[in-house]
């Protein structure tokens, strides 16, 4: 495995030349959409808060056996393409109400280049998950992106109904654990990204347009 520079710097470019990604809100069940509470154009916000306790923006209200629900902002953004022809009618779940448009951080902008650069192990299903303590000591005593790892090393243990299964690197080379995605013993979704492993080789250009990125994105 090697990483390609050269379409990375194109996925780079392409993010600077569109620098959003776009939310949709959907219901969470059936119900009834009885009022919106944002207009198209509309800034909104996630949770705030040091713990996030403090709720984000209220969007649409959903009514389901004369229970109303407040349908809350997950993201900050704009609002965009509300569907006011919904307005009092009757939608089923995950229907899609509006959209938020979202400027990505310069944080989001380095997860969206690991993401689609580095060796991504992803939960192979629902189940919580632990690193592997030898690994997860090393990690404590070197620091992420200092771990090197090879093939048939033991990464990570997953917990599901009283039974731990580990799981291994099948990959063939020398990498550096770069990336963790998860946290212990939080239940994970199958094929959500777990870690993340960058090859040894690889590790310096890597750093250096993670450098260019927060040199050049504000934060």
């Amino acid at each position: 495995m090697k990483i390609d520079f050269n379409e990375l710097t194109q996925r780079l470019q392409t993010l600077k030349a569109n620098p959003y990604k776009i939310y949709p809100v959907t219901t969470p069940h059936t119900g009834k959409i009885v009022e919106f509470k944002v207009k198209e154009g509309m800034k909104v916000t996630g949770p705030t808060g040091k713990w996030l306790e403090k709720p984000g923006t209220p969007l649409f209200i959903l009514e389901r056996e004369k229970n109303l629900k407040v349908i809350r902002s997950i993201y900050n953004g704009i609002v965009e393409n509300i569907r006011i022809e919904l307005l009092n009618k009757f939608v089923e779940a995950q229907e899609t109400i509006l959209e938020i448009k979202h400027t990505l951080t310069q944080e989001e902008i380095i997860s969206e280049i690991l993401l689609s650069t580095l060796f991504v192990i992803k939960a192979p299903e629902t189940a919580r998950y632990i690193l592997n303590p030898e690994i997860a000591k090393k990690i404590e005593k070197e620091g992420l992106g200092k771990v090197i790892v090879k093939e048939g090393t033991e990464l990570l243990i997953m917990t599901f109904m009283k039974r731990e299964t580990p799981i291994y690197l099948t990959e063939k080379g020398t990498f550096v654990l770069y990336r963790i995605y998860f946290k212990p013993f939080e239940i994970v979704q199958s094929n959500a990204p777990l870690i993340g492993l960058c090859p040894v080789e690889d590790l310096p250009y890597l750093e250096r347009l993670i450098q260019k990125i927060k040199d050049e994105w504000p934060t």
